[in-house]
């Protein structure tokens, strides 16, 4: 009975010290001072780990940009290189064959009928 009495008169001293605003004593962090440490180490590498995740995805999405621009760029010189080979292998064939042709120096037009 006197466990019990000792248990009930524990709770209502540490509901007295919640109210009284003792609970968060120097007594309490001495006490507590390993896990505030760890809660508190915890927290900040939670917040770095955090911060390096965004700082790399930030970095991956401006590679993604920059391979997009360098994809387009190659398409570009492909299509620019492949049509300047066409159009020199074209003009060496009409020297060769000693054929009277040129390249037209207007584009083409389209003739509109009623």
């Amino acid at each position: 009975m006197s466990e019990k009495k000792n248990t009930t008169m524990a709770g209502r001293k540490a509901g007295k010290d919640i109210i009284q605003g003792r609970f968060f004593s120097l007594d309490f962090f001495k006490r507590n001072a390993v896990y505030i440490i760890a809660l508190v180490v915890m927290a900040l590498a939670y917040i770095a780990n955090k911060f390096v995740c965004q700082s790399s995805m930030q970095e991956v999405m401006t590679l993604k940009t920059e391979l997009s621009n360098a994809q387009t760029d190659l398409v570009n010189a492909s299509a620019r290189y492949n049509s300047m080979i066409l159009e020199s292998e074209m003009t060496t064939l009409m020297h060769q064959r000693h054929i009277d042709l040129s390249a037209p120096m207007e584009p083409p037009y389209q003739l509109k009928s009623n």
